[in-house]
Order: C-alpha cells, then sequence, then structure tokens
C-alpha cells in the first residue's frame, strides 16, 4: 500500500507539472497572436497602420487585463540603443519581476527566437516575443509576454506534500485496522500451532480439531492430511525395517544351519561351500540394493550428461541379450540426444530386463526400445510372459514387495529391482508405467522428460 501511494502521489505531482506547462504554452502562444492579430488589423481608431511602434504597444497593451503570474511588457530601441518599456501593471509575487530586470529584458529583446526559457537566480521566466520593425530594418520595437512558472509550481508542490500527508494518515488507519484484523484472522492459527507442537514422534495419532468451513478449517485438514501420511511414512519404514530384518536373518539362518550341520565328506563340504556361497551372495546383493536406495536421496544421485538415447537403447540390448536364452527384438530407437544419467538409465533398463527373463520361458519374446511422444522420452522393455495381476500392479514398486505369477528362474531377489528402477526414473524427474503388452504380456516404461542437450561451442 505504501507502494500504491507513493505512486499515485507521484503521478499526481507529475500530472499537475505536465498541465502547468500545457497552460503557460497556451497562454504564451494566445497572447502573442492576439497582439500580431492587433498589428495587423490597424489603429481601432482610425482602420489606418499605425504611425509608430510605441504607438502599436501603448494601443495594445491598454486593452489587456494580465493573468497572475504573467506580465506583458513592450520593449521599444531608443536612438542610443537602450530599452524603454511600457507595460500593462500586474500582480507579480516574485522576487524580480522581468519589467525590473534591465539585463533580461535585453536578452529576450536580443534573442533571435519568439519564445524561450530564461533561467536566473531570481527565478525561472517562460518567455513570447513578436518584434516590431520596419520593411528591411532591425526590429526597433517587441511585445514580450512573460510568465513566471515558480509560484504555479510551488502550489503544486503543496498539494504534493497535502497528498503525501493525507496518504500517510490513511497508511496509519489502515495499518491499525489490518493489524487488529489480522490478530483476529490469526488466532485460529495460534491454535492449529499449540495443537502441532503436541504431537510428537512417538504419538503420531493425534489430529488437529476442525470447526468451519473457512481458509483455518481447510489449514487444518490440509494439517491433518500430513500427519495422515507422516504416520503411514513412519509405519512404512518401520515395515521396511522388519523386512529388511528379515530378509537379512534368511540367509544367515540358512549359512548357520549348513555349516553347523557340515560334516568331513569332501563333497558335502563342497556342496555346503556352494549353499553357503550363494547365499552370502544374495546376501550381498540385498546390501547393493539397500545402500543404493539410501543414495536416492541425495542430490548427486542422478547426474545427468548430454547422451544419445539410440546408443543407449542398443547398448541396453546388447547387455539384456546376455542375461538369457530369450527372443530378443530391438523394437525402435528415439534418435535424440537428452540430458540424462547414461550409467542409471542402462542399470533401470538392465533391471528391467532382468525382471522381463524372470517372468518368461525360453525362447519367449522380449522386446526392447525407445520412443519420443510430445515433449516426452519413452525407454520399454515389453515382455510375453503372463504379465501383472490387476492387484500386484499396486505393489511391485515397493520395497521387499514381489508380484505372484513369476515364472522362470528361481526367485532369488529381494524385491528391490522396481523400487530401484522407480527411484532413477523419479530422480530424472520421470515415472516408471506398468501396461499389458498386446498378446499377452508386461510392458514398464521410463517416461522421461525430453530435456534437449546444450548446444557445444567449439573454442
Amino acid at each position: 500500500m505504501t507502494v500504491a501511494l507513493i505512486e499515485v502521489t507521484t503521478t499526481t505531482r507529475s500530472f499537475l507539472m505536465r498541465d502547468v506547462d500545457n497552460r503557460i504554452n497556451r497562454l504564451l502562444t494566445q497572447e502573442a497572436g492576439e497582439f500580431a492579430g492587433f498589428e495587423e488589423g490597424g489603429d481601432p481608431a482610425t482602420g489606418a497602420p499605425f504611425s509608430s511602434a510605441r504607438q502599436l504597444l501603448k494601443d495594445f497593451l491598454e486593452r489587456q487585463n494580465p493573468d497572475a503570474d504573467e506580465e506583458l511588457v513592450g520593449l521599444v530601441r531608443g536612438t542610443n540603443g537602450g530599452l524603454s518599456q511600457l507595460r500593462q501593471p500586474s500582480d507579480i509575487s516574485v522576487a524580480l519581476p522581468l519589467h525590473e530586470d534591465d539585463d533580461a529584458k535585453r536578452r529576450i529583446f536580443d534573442s533571435p527566437d519568439s519564445t524561450g526559457t530564461l533561467h536566473r537566480p531570481e527565478g525561472e521566466i517562460r518567455w513570447a516575443k513578436v518584434t516590431v520593425a520596419r520593411a528591411g530594418a532591425e526590429p526597433d520595437a517587441a511585445f514580450v509576454v512573460a510568465f513566471h512558472p515558480q509560484p504555479e509550481r510551488e502550489r503544486v508542490e503543496k498539494v504534493f506534500r497535502t497528498l503525501l500527508i493525507i496518504s500517510g494518515v490513511a497508511l496509519l488507519l489502515t495499518t491499525g485496522i489490518a493489524w487488529v484484523v489480522a490478530g483476529r484472522i490469526l488466532k485460529p492459527v495460534r491454535v492449529v500451532r499449540v495443537a502441532a507442537a503436541q504431537i510428537t514422534e512417538q504419538d503420531l495419532t493425534r489430529r488437529i480439531p476442525v470447526h468451519g468451513k473457512d481458509d483455518i478449517a481447510a489449514l487444518a485438514e490440509t494439517f491433518n492430511g500430513m500427519l495422515d501420511r507422516l504416520e503411514g511414512a513412519f509405519a512404512a519404514q518401520r515395515e521396511f525395517v522388519d523386512d529388511a530384518g528379515h530378509e537379512l536373518r534368511t540367509p544367515i539362518t540358512i549359512v548357520r544351519g549348513h555349516l553347523e550341520v557340515m560334516g568331513d565328506d569332501p563333497a558335502e563340504r563342497d556342496e555346503t561351500v556352494r549353499l553357503v556361497t550363494d547365499e552370502l551372495d544374495r546376501m550381498s546383493r540385498i546390501v547393493e540394493d539397500l545402500l543404493l536406495l539410501a543414495k536416492t536421496e541425495r542430490p548427486d544421485f542422478v547426474v545427468p550428461e548430454p547422451a544419445q538415447v539410440a546408443e543407449l537403447t542398443a547398448d541396453v540390448f546388447v547387455k539384456a541379450r546376455t542375461l538369457g536364452e530369450r527372443d530378443w527384438r530391438l523394437a525402435e530407437v528415439a534418435d535424440v540426444e537428452s540430458e540424462l544419467d547414461f550409467q542409471r538409465i542402462t542399470q533401470a533398463m538392465v533391471q528391467l530386463a532382468q525382471n522381463a527373463v524372470q517372468h518368461t520361458m525360453p525362447g519367449q519374446t522380449i522386446r526392447i526400445g525407445s520412443r519420443v511422444v510430445g515433449p516426452h522420452i519413452e525407454l520399454y522393455v515389453a515382455d510375453s510372459g503372463p504379465g501383472v495381476q490387476p492387484a500386484d500392479a499396486e505393489i511391485i514398486f515397493e520395497r521387499f514387495r514381489r508380484g505372484t505369477a513369476r515364472r522362470g528362474a528361481r526367485g532369488s531377489g529381494a524385491g528391490l529391482g522396481l523400487a530401484i528402477v522407480k527411484a532413477i526414473a523419479e530422480g530424472h524427474h520421470g515415472q516408471v508405467r506398468l501396461s499389458d503388452t498386446p498378446g499377452g504380456g508386461a510392458t514398464f516404461t521410463l517416461v522421461l522428460h525430453a530435456s534437449p542437450a546444450p548446444e557445444r561451442q567449439d573454442t
């Protein structure tokens, strides 16, 4: 409001100053035009041309009534080069009027211009001049209209100061009213704050009471919704810890059990070592996946760089072919360059390919491809397996959750693969999408925003 009031007052002052300047210009033009017309009309008494410049100036000035702060002066050059003046008395409230300033009169009379501004320490003068001269001779007289703008400008400044005072008083009144009203409005917010302070990490079941349907009630509902999400997040965290403990406890139990019953038979020892090594490898993969998922919270988890999507797709296809004896097909490639993390996207696509292998039998088709769809780049892996049950579609991207329709190789994973894929997609501000493959199967698609790579400048 302060800025608005200042803008209004300064704009008003500017308009008033401009109006003063325009009024002065119109007045000078009007007075000069009236004198020129009077001169052309001749002596009103006889109708003949004026006999002398002095008589012309005298007759014209007698018929004029100057405005306030305006001077009408007739200047006549004498035989000795000096100037004599005729003027119509006016109400002038300036320190040094023009008719008392000989230097100013001389400068205006000698000026080749018909209008101008005279800057003096005693105050500015805006003037217009109409010269009177015999044919072919130097001007021997001139009619001068002089206006002193300083009083007008002081009146504008007085109006400006009055507006500032009124605006200041209005601002103080508005501030006081706003302070009282804001206090009443924010009182329910303080109630919400006190209630929120009583909610602790150990007790997330408390909720803020909601009264009415105003903005504060909406705030309380939003806060309660946030608490619901926090409670769900803490529950998921506890579930995650429990699941992680269970997943790690199982291979440890298996290793311990085999070691405890291991005998001296070399064949039995070899089999035990193989089983123990397999379980230790599985536990190592679980730990690595957990560490990777922990890194997804870091800002440097994804480091986008200019990358060729076609090259990335082909690279994924070559690596995926070693995962199992399937009918691998490179469906299509998007020949574009985009900002993405080549290694992370490759990791996600290979994980999707591994997931497709686990849900298909040898000889079944798995298609890998990439395409540009509007403002997005889509990289997908489509298998021809049994597909994903609708009930599983909601949970398979969660940690330690597996689908029920698993075929092919035995499921040795911990249910973290698709969670990692989801984290990589979200790290690129994208998403992973699940859909049915035409003819049967599941299609997993990474949907990424097509961020064009910056142009390289050769040096």
